[in-house]
């Protein structure tokens, strides 16, 4: 390995998909991780020019292969204040009316109304509805100069009742309009992908560098009025990005990409900055979790290169309704709490505004009590986990091996694997507990299918007469289903080519010595313990996975770096023993908690690519709900599709339908589409490129009227709304990606 400094003036460092090339004035870097003889390749466009405004911190930049063996070289930067513990970032203040923001204050939370602006009563009563439910702030959608008009006198409605939540105006395509309302509401919202640029049309186009630059001073242009505005009456801004919506200049230079995501800010930003304005947030927000995390990463790791310190508005836009939307927002959002990232929330639901209050105040609370207590692990140096881009640690999957009598190769899914508690009382209605682990049942007998649960832990084994509940798991593990019983239940009551559970004390003591020679094992493992005592497993051949299990119950430990350390000691040892994420918890817990709590804790680790299944206890949840919960977690992470996926938006003034309505009836006649992806959508504001993960979309164009795409094409425009819904049926069959719904039994 070399290490090495180079000029940064002179050509040649490559880097992969232009990565961090937008900041511009470095003497050095040091090279790290650079194989022997390695050339650096001259690629202007690509050239990694990494600079740190602030005064304090070194003009050094280490950057590293971007993979093993990669000649690709990336720097090694930070993004979060720590690795092993919840450290609040530090942010300046900004205020937002009388609401101060930053991290020197609680984690804020809003949500938006979805009546239509024009109607002053209907959106005054909207707000104070809001208000009361406990919102900090309000955004208001205003599209043209009526509802900017109207805005003054939502506000002036709201003074009179002694409301004095702040008001957020969110503003597409109309700088006239944001500078009319900026007279009025306390903060407004701009989208640097339709500010100053047109929809855009997904063309690839190509700019000289003389060009590029002229596009910049046309920004500059546009948007500088309005911050000037902002200047003289004292408002704050957010600079939203949306993964959809991003312009074609953007994604022509940077790719449909967080990294474009983050540069399309920036532009922004940068204006703020040369006008000596400073009242501003962040926001990068995408309908895939996974997207959406990598790219406030991303952002926040090139606000530390700068000096930057400009709080963050979190959330994951369409996120749908119900569990699902819980669902994601959790992931993602409880992602970056977890890393000390965040400021305020928002949990964007197919729902009533107010709705969205409660989870936004539960995740701010778990972001909150993370940070307050610094919750996290012992320090461990963390080498291999990918921070800015998703590449999953597959763990080897179980292997047949020779005189096994069962096949054991499905008791974990490629894709991720779904494990189940259950109690020995399930196993006397036989033909019940098979249904409720979701398996086809032919003539009474068991199989698979695609959401069938893939191994169950059973704590308490029947007795050794009872041969109805043995027969019933015998036919488990007759299709491949794994059976995990605890080493003293397997000792006292064996239960033939069951997998036993031992934790580390019963291996280093050799207990599991007990049993015959090749039974395999399930260890569980808190992630917190000395390396001397996870060696253990190193010596052990017959471990089939690990369940991480650290008790949610302990104030200062935090089951996310537990893990995070953890995998880096499989990583570093050359350990690739599949790890299911064993969630236990507390009696009493309700669904929306135990949503969130899941999305939050195993979620966080499965967007980074840590872990290969999930296992949640809760002892007085119904078992269907659990099962339900665990998959969609892992569709949540991009891992196991199992049903059909929406991408839902929330609704606000500009929607053109009754969007709550029309996606519970989408969701009744297409649910059972397991691989194809649905957007439903009040309009098209932020672009089709919104509907980057949808195979199909559903799109209000005027009212009345829907568009139906596919992909980010729309292919028919102005369906009557009675027959949208059997268009977009049709669509399906017509892409041959339609299969009728199972009969009910």
């Amino acid at each position: 390995m070399a290490t090495g400094t180079v000029p940064l003036s002179m050509a040649g460092l490559w880097t992969r998909d232009r990565h961090f090339c937008f900041a511009k004035s470095v003497d050095f870097a040091r090279i790290v991780g650079l194989p022997e003889n390695q050339n650096l390749m001259p690629r202007r466009r690509n050239l990694s020019m990494i600079r740190n405004s602030s005064k304090s911190s070194s003009d050094i930049v280490e950057l590293e292969p971007a993979s093993e063996g990669s000649p690709l070289l990336v720097p090694r930067q930070k993004y979060c204040e720590s690795i092993y513990k919840t450290v609040r970032r530090k942010t300046r203040t900004v205020m937002i009316g009388n609401v101060a923001l930053g991290s020197e204050h609680p984690i804020r939370v809003q949500t938006m109304t979805t009546s239509d602006t024009k109607d002053v009563d209907k959106t005054v009563e909207e707000v104070m509805r809001i208000a009361d439910t406990g919102a900090d702030l309000v955004r208001i959608t205003v599209q043209g100069k009526k509802e900017a008009d109207a805005c003054f006198e939502i506000k002036d409605k709201l003074v009179q009742k002694n409301y004095n939540i702040p008001l957020v105006a969110d503003i597409h395509f109309a700088p006239a309009v944001a500078l009319r309302v900026a007279e009025c509401f306390d903060k407004i919202r701009v989208n640097p992908g339709n500010f100053a640029d047109r929809r855009a049309q997904f063309e690839q186009l190509e700019y000289t560098d003389e060009e590029y630059q002229k596009e910049l001073e046309h920004i500059e242009q546009v948007f500088s009025p309005l911050v000037e505005k902002c200047k003289k009456y004292g408002r704050a801004m957010r600079i939203g990005t949306n993964h959809g919506s991003l312009s074609d200049r953007i994604m022509s230079y940077y790719g449909d990409s967080p990294r474009g995501m983050v540069e399309s800010a920036f532009e922004f930003a940068r204006i703020c900055r040369k006008l000596d304005f400073h009242n501003f947030v962040f926001s990068m927000k995408a309908s895939n979790p996974v997207i959406m995390v990598q790219a406030y990463r991303l952002l926040v790791a090139e606000m530390y290169v700068q000096g930057w310190d400009y709080p963050l508005h979190l959330g994951v836009t369409e996120a749908g309704e119900g569990e699902d939307g819980r669902m994601k927002s959790a992931i993602g959002i409880g992602t970056l709490l977890q890393d000390g990232l965040g400021d305020t929330i928002r949990v964007s639901l197919t729902e009533p505004p107010e709705k969205e209050i409660d989870p936004c105040k539960k995740l701010a609370n778990l972001g909150m009590q993370a940070s307050n207590h610094q919750k996290g692990t012992v320090p461990f140096e963390e080498k291999h986990r990918r921070y800015f881009d998703f590449q999953r640690r597959t763990g080897q999957l179980p292997v047949q091996k020779e005189g096994e009598e069962v096949d054991y190769r499905g008791v974990l899914h490629r894709d991720g694997s779904v494990l189940m508690s259950v109690s020995s009382d399930m196993l006397k209605t036989p033909e019940l507990f098979y249904k409720s682990l979701a398996a086809k049942l032919v003539v009474g007998m068991p199989f698979k299918d695609l959401a069938t649960v893939d191994s169950i832990l059973l704590r308490d084994l029947p007795p050794l007469e009872d041969a109805e509940s043995r027969l019933a798991l015998k036919r488990l593990i007759d299709i491949s289903m794994g059976v995990v019983v605890p080493l003293s239940e397997q000792l006292t009551k064996p239960l033939p080519n069951a997998i036993v559970l031992v934790n580390l004390n019963e291996l280093s003591t050799g207990a599991h010595k007990l049993l015959p020679e090749g039974t395999r094992l399930a260890v569980t493992i808190r992630g917190d313990e000395p390396y001397e005592e996870l060696d253990i497993i190193k010596n052990v051949s017959d471990i089939t996975m690990l369940l991480h299990d650290l008790p949610l119950s302990e104030d200062k430990l935090s089951r996310v770096h537990a893990a995070r350390r953890l995998f880096e000691y499989l990583e570093e040892n050359s350990l690739n023993f599949p790890v299911i994420h064993h969630v236990q918890f507390p009696k009493g817990i309700d669904r929306d908690d135990l949503v969130i709590t899941a999305g939050s804790n195993a979620g966080s680790l499965l967007v980074d690519g840590l872990g290969d299944g999930i296992l949640l206890e809760a002892p007085d949840q119904e078992f269907e709900f659990l099962r339900g919960t665990s998959f969609n977690l892992l569709q949540g992470c991009r891992m196991r599709n199992t049903k059909t996926e929406y991408v839902s938006c929330p609704s606000c003034g500009r929607t053109l339908f009754d969007l709550q309505d029309v996606s519970a009836e989408i969701r009744s006649k297409t649910s059972h589409l397991p691989g194809v992806s649905i957007a439903i959508m009040g309009c098209i504001v932020n672009g089709p490129g919104e509907m980057a993960d949808a195979d199909f979309g559903y799109v209000g164009g005027a009212p009345g009227k829907i568009d139906l795409y596919v992909g980010k094409n729309v292919v028919k425009r102005g369906i009557a709304m009675e027959d949208a819904t059997d268009a977009l049926i049709q669509l399906i069959k017509d892409h041959g990606r339609w299969v009728d719904p199972p009969a009910e039994e």
